[in-house]
């Protein structure tokens, strides 16, 4: 797709628009963070909109949590709801979110078998 003249021409022309504005977008990206007559933003500002935590504080900090992990259940989620594994219904008979209504009526389907159904007799003209 796209390899129309037109939609090549606009590409064209957005390419070289970007070309145009790219000195003003820099420096009012400069001037958004700081840099531009310091050299280096100021902290006291930043600190002000969030906390500042410098970077060995928080390699510790996940050192630190990956040394605790505790071996009983390691890798399993904390979920509110349990599921059988057979029926997939939890314990208020509901099934999960994500299961469209086309997996329930096979679920369904497999967990109610329904019985063989008699053929019906057809009726036979009496000559």
């Amino acid at each position: 797709m796209a390899k129309s003249l037109r939609s090549k021409w606009k590409r064209k022309m957005r390419a070289e628009k970007r070309k145009k504005n790219a000195p003003k977008e820099l420096a009012r990206l400069k001037t958004a963070l700081g840099l531009e007559g310091k050299g280096e933003i100021a902290m006291k500002d930043i600190s002000e909109i969030a906390t500042v935590v410098p970077a060995e504080k928080l390699k510790e900090k996940a050192q630190d949590v990956d040394m605790e992990g505790d071996g009983d259940d390691s890798g399993k989620m904390d979920m509110d709801s349990k599921l059988s594994k057979k029926t997939l219904l939890n314990e208020h008979g509901q099934y999960p979110t994500w299961m469209s209504q086309r997996q329930i009526k096979k679920q369904k389907a497999k967990r109610n078998p329904k019985k063989a159904t008699k053929a019906k007799k057809q009726k036979k003209l009496a000559w």
